[in-house]
């Protein structure tokens, strides 16, 4: 081909380009309702990767501790010889499988299969564990099904008040900013991002409270009489013991512990009540807590009770992080589900998906490990990872590092040699987006197309060959084509929460994307959920009591501060990609306010040391005041010597299994 319609390797906005064949390859924007036509930097510059002078060309095999070339078969038999010895000595589960939330819908789809069916393993997760696992538990509980949008994008744009809460589009996508109306926009986040600078009005709590935040939202909510009664009577359940929960956050306690004044949080209800058609998203910064099930849970809370979810221009919804963080999660990789969001543990569930995959439903293993638990688990002794980074994006990643390093066998599927890859008893080379076919699922649930510009170069393989070559060896044969794939998904979803049944490429294709849930062909598709009713067994949406528990670590007198992380305009994930190419300038730096590094006798530019009770980053001081004066903030997923992700703390939500990337204590010094 000299020209492929596709879409960005990166985000979940997943942005329209057109890639031109030449040398090197030309990217150029494509109109498309998500992006109009426009791109980031990361976008306009993604194409540099194809022929970039990193990338792997053929299968390493370490001897004598040395990484070395080696053929495909030499390398294919070494992980199959491999994982057969440690599954002989400490039985199957002690193989696990780490997938991403990068990886098209037909290789997430098929990673889960190769897991159950192939290695007959219950050890498999994926990186987006990290990523969207507390908001799409509180979305089931809710609504009894997880999308991170229920309604399309545009529907954002034309809303009369937007709260979002901890996310920062204006540098983790910036087109997305075209759908957020500045002057109807509300954000909540403990510095003054970007995003923050392009709303109307800015709440900026304490790291770690935002649960306290949407309680005592809603009890104004409730005292102000803006409460939706009619909707709450006829589309909920459970609000009278919620009405209950927030009655003791009354507004000067709220103030008290978040730091949010109280006419903000006034202004915040009467805008979101006052507008015809008003929205609640959150995003990472709500949910990479311990509480951050419940903390979002609260904000849905909220919503409900002004009469939001299922009605049209309205509703709550979660902007999705990585490229396939919805569909990567809907098709097998996850601990505990099998295709089209069904439970592991259902028993009509596994018995439909086996018949798919023509086996006992009873030789189907049960669900896992999550993902820090499964990379830190003892019994582990082989690891196959496929489009992940967690040296680097892990928390508390020193220690996943010296576990990884002490495996039997760890094979890893990459595009170049990242720091996981590194450690590798195997490294197999992996094609890149435009060098594969595939669909993706993007933020709104609507399921598009990747089209293959060109082959991959010499030597390097599709992820699906390399499961397809991998599961012939050991005994289970599978399709390497995405298009059979796919179909094979399409079957495997049917009925299910995620149905894709009657997707197919040439409908995403003249369509433009199709939205699940699509049960036939003829179906049109659900750009808008829950408007007649939610997918509970009564229809109705779930009020669900939480309350305000506070971060897994508080500041003290040896670790005064607190440090919250995220990400920045230049990098995607762990930078595997985004550090190598030249047009993306970046650097990590420790924010702190100017009053911060007066006492500490720090100048801007300054390298500063950043430690919690795990480890130590240093990065350069970036005096900002921004921020508030009791924090500092440094972008994780970072390699080097500024590995914030050695700092973060691993205390797991007990419900969605994150970890709490967003908050710890920690103290600064001069390097």
């Amino acid at each position: 081909m000299t020209t492929a319609d596709t879409h960005c390797p990166y985000c979940a906005l997943q942005c329209a380009m057109r890639l031109s064949a030449g040398d090197p390859v030309t990217v150029s924007g494509r109109d498309f309702v998500v992006n109009g036509g426009g791109l980031c930097q990361k976008g306009w510059t993604s194409a540099e990767l194809l022929a970039h002078p990193d990338r792997l060309t053929a299968p390493l095999v370490r001897q004598a501790g040395v990484l070395r070339r080696a053929t495909w078969d030499e390398a294919l038999d070494r992980v199959v010889a491999g994982v057969r010895d440690v599954q002989r000595a400490h039985g199957r589960d002690a193989v696990a499988v780490f997938g991403g939330g990068g990886l098209t819908n037909e290789k997430a789809y098929a990673l889960g299969r190769f897991a159950r069916v192939a290695l007959r393993t219950a050890t498999i997760d994926y990186n987006g564990r990290f990523c969207m696992s507390s908001a799409a538990a509180a979305g089931n509980r809710a609504f009894g099904a997880d999308r991170g949008l229920p309604f399309p994008v545009t529907d954002i744009r034309d809303a009369g008040a937007v709260l979002l809460v901890g996310a920062n589009p204006a540098e983790t996508m910036p087109p997305f900013l075209r759908h957020l109306p500045g002057e109807r926009l509300i954000t909540v986040d403990p510095r003054v991002t970007a995003t923050a600078r392009h709303g109307a009005l800015h709440l900026q709590p304490t790291p770690g409270t935002d649960l306290a935040l949407a309680n005592g939202l809603l009890h104004l909510a409730i005292t102000e009489g803006l409460v939706d009664e009619a909707y709450v009577a006829a589309r909920t359940t459970g609000f009278d013991e919620v009405r209950r929960t927030v009655a003791q956050w009354w507004p000067a306690r709220v103030e008290r512990l978040t730091g949010v004044p109280i006419a903000d949080l006034l202004a915040t209800v009467h805008r979101l009540a006052a507008a015809d058609t008003a929205m609640v998203l959150t995003a990472r910064g709500a949910e990479q807590h311990a509480t951050g099930t419940d903390t979002v849970t609260a904000f849905v809370n909220l919503a409900l009770a002004l009469g939001l979810p299922g009605r049209p221009g309205s509703g709550y919804g979660c902007l999705t992080g990585q490229g396939n963080g919805q569909g990567g999660r809907e098709h097998g990789q996850k601990a505990d589900q099998l295709p089209g969001y069904r439970r592991l543990d259902d028993p009509a569930a596994r018995a439909h998906v086996a018949a798919v995959w023509g086996v006992d439903p009873d030789d189907l293993p049960g669900p896992g490990p999550s993902a820090y638990e499964l990379l830190t688990a003892e019994k582990m002794r082989a690891l196959l990872v496929f489009g992940s980074n967690p040296v680097v994006s892990a928390p508390r990643a020193a220690g996943v590092e010296r576990r990884l390093a002490g495996l039997d066998l760890l094979v890893v599927t990459d595009f170049v040699l990242s720091e996981t890859a590194a450690l590798a008893d195997v490294v197999l080379p992996a094609a890149q987006w435009a060098e594969e076919d595939g669909t993706m699922t993007n933020l709104e649930g609507r399921v598009i197309r990747r089209t293959r510009l060109r082959p991959p170069p010499p030597g390097v393989r599709t992820d699906l060959e390399i499961l397809a070559a991998l599961s012939g060896r050991l005994g289970a044969p599978v399709s390497a084509r995405p298009r059979e794939v796919f179909d094979e998904l399409r079957r495997a979803s049917a009925g299910g929460t995620a149905d894709y049944a009657g997707i197919t490429y040439e409908r995403i294709t003249a369509e433009g994307g199709v939205f699940w849930p699509c049960p036939a062909e003829d179906h049109p598709g659900t750009p808008r959920m829950f408007l007649e009713r939610f997918a509970t067994p009564d229809g109705r949406a779930r009020f669900v009591a939480v309350d305000h528990r506070g971060p897994a670590e508080q500041p003290c007198a040896d670790y005064p501060l607190y440090l919250t992380t995220g990400r920045v305009l230049t990098q995607y994930q762990s930078g595997a990609q985004t550090r190598r190419i030249a047009g993306l300038p970046g650097r990590a730096f420790v924010e702190l306010h100017p009053d911060l590094a007066g006492r500490l006798g720090i100048a801007d530019g300054d390298d500063v040391a950043v430690s919690t009770r795990r480890g130590s980053a240093t990065a350069p001081a970036r005096l900002s005041t921004a921020i508030r004066p009791d924090t500092v903030f440094m972008p994780f997923h970072w390699g080097g010597a500024a590995r914030a992700n050695t700092l973060t703390n691993p205390a797991l939500d007990p419900v969605s299994r994150m970890p709490e990337f967003k908050v710890c204590a920690a103290r600064v010094a001069l390097a």
